[in-house]
């Protein structure tokens, strides 16, 4: 499978500098996994994990499950949910050296790929759990094997992409827009002579076999997360796309921008790379696709990784061995490090990371729970017991749910529901429950017209005084319900 140009060179592993980078950003995360608290999505894949299933109405399985395996494993706390995560960033920067070195990138080439795991994104990725962190491992992978068939003539690695992103249907759904870029990326550049060979396509018919349970499960269920897709692009939609270009910049963070522009320039200007400089077509394709859909801003971020690999071996070569650049290249990533750290993890005190949660919403979206729920907790204790005994707790997201679920127990709190997303299958409380602590951020007559007779307690504070999705959300107490749970429950149902 030769085409016009010979086969490059693929250097040595750099495994000594690439493991202390990989183990160093997996300890930073982990020393500072405890920090703040845990994320709103945290507390409701806890929740989720607690019902597993081949799916949920707003994702595939994998996120959650790991979240129950890791409480089964080390115990119900932050620090044990989180481990997983900082480990798949330290396998994420050994991938990014590896696909560094498939494209002829030597010892420094790697070691500054691997440097792309400190990036902002990357570490958000690390120290929250979020599906967007495997995802990271996925798309990355499926580079490294598409290079390896194309630049060293090992046609069976389209078998191994097809089988990473087979798994990765698991954890998100999203590869699909990275293989629909790439393969429009090989039909406008090519080369197109290897995807009419078979190797290409027995590695999709093999990612369809493995990802045939997932799909099974959305075509059994009306396809639920093409309707949370809709949702999310009516509700965030006009936001994502004015927030798109601009957040390409931060995904790595600013010092690294450079790096992977050059991947860019270099895959459309070496010869060398010809076989796969459909990798630099294929971003603003993902841009196009990911605007057009209304998508998340971030979800171009493998691929810019793919591209900052394949632009640290551009820059290895800039060097040329003199030091004043290899000074600045060694300035740039210490910066980005140091800035990336500050706005991704908790390294200041809660009541101080004002100026942070204003730029980074997961670091807001940790902050407070525990205070919201005793501010729920403050409510249910002035009820009279009798009306105690008829209550149930009913919030307006997921998040609430979350926190009610993993702090309001132990304080005694009644079961809670909520009618966002995937917890509405669970189901409406039991038709005796006739009085609702209502959580929610809607306008006192929403609650009104919902729930009946609604006295308005408390709104929603820290006391670190961070702003965050909870700070329009208020407290009622309803009595008098319209109607059943089981009458009310279908109006309830809502996605975003």
């Amino acid at each position: 499978m030769l085409y016009f140009v010979r086969m490059i060179a693929r250097p040595p592993f750099a495994w000594r500098p690439v493991t202390l980078i990989a183990g160093l950003v997996t300890v930073l995360l982990l020393a500072t996994s405890n920090g703040y608290g845990y994320h709103r999505d945290e507390m409701y894949f806890r929740i989720l994990g607690h019902h597993p299933q081949w799916g949920y109405v707003d994702q595939p399985p994998f996120t959650p499950l790991l979240n129950r395996l890791s409480i089964l494993v080390f115990g119900d706390s932050l620090w044990a949910i989180r481990v997983p995560f900082a480990l798949m960033i330290g396998v994420f920067a050994v991938l990014l050296a590896l696909l560094a070195r498939e494209v002829g990138g030597g010892r420094t080439a790697q070691a500054l790929a691997a440097a792309g795991s400190t990036g902002t994104f990357a570490l958000v990725g690390g120290h929250v759990e979020t599906t967007a962190t495997a995802d990271l491992l996925v798309w990355v992978g499926v580079l490294i094997f598409i290079a390896r068939a194309l630049l060293h003539d090992r046609p069976r690695a389209w078998i191994a992409a097809g089988v990473v992103t087979g798994v990765g249907f698991y954890n998100k759904n999203l590869v699909i827009l990275l293989l629909i870029s790439l393969v429009t990326g090989f039909l406008i550049v090519g080369p197109r002579r290897p995807l009419l060979s078979p190797w290409p396509w027995l590695g999709a018919g093999l990612a369809v076999l493995i990802g045939l349970p997932n799909f099974l499960y959305q075509i059994l269920n009306d396809f639920p997360q093409a309707h949370m897709a809709s949702a999310i692009a009516d509700t965030k939609g006009p936001d994502d796309r004015v927030q798109l270009v601009p957040f390409q910049l931060i995904l790595l963070g600013l010092a690294f921008v450079p790096v992977w522009v050059a991947g860019i320039v270099t895959l459309l200007r070496n010869r060398e790379l010809r076989p796969i400089r459909a990798f630099a077509v294929a971003y603003p394709i993902l841009l196009v696709l990911v605007f057009a859909s209304a998508g998340q801003p971030y979800y171009t971020f493998g691929l810019v990784a793919g591209l900052f690999a394949v632009g640290a071996v551009a820059t290895e070569r800039w060097l040329g061995g003199r030091r004043a650049r290899r000074a600045l290249i060694i300035a740039a990533v210490v910066v980005n490090v140091a800035v990336s750290a500050v706005f991704s993890l908790p390294l200041l005190p809660a009541d101080r990371a004002g100026f942070i949660a204003d730029a980074n919403s997961t670091v807001a979206d940790q902050i407070g729970w525990p205070d919201y729920v005793r501010q729920v907790k403050g409510v249910y204790d002035r009820l009279s017991p009798d009306d105690q005994r008829k209550a149930v707790l009913f919030t307006g997201n997921y998040g609430e749910a979350g926190a009610l679920d993993r702090y309001g127990k132990p304080l005694g709190l009644p079961a809670v529901y909520s009618g966002h997303n995937e917890l509405w299958n669970y189901g409406p409380p039991p038709n005796d429950k006739t009085v609702a602590i209502v959580v929610s951020e809607a306008e006192p007559a929403q609650v009104r017209a919902r729930f009946g007779t609604c006295e308005a307690g408390p709104r929603l504070r820290n006391s670190a005084g961070i702003e965050n999705e909870e700070s329009d959300a208020s407290v009622y107490v309803c009595r008098q319900l319209p109607g059943t749970w089981q009458d009310l429950w279908p109006e309830l149902h809502h996605y975003d």
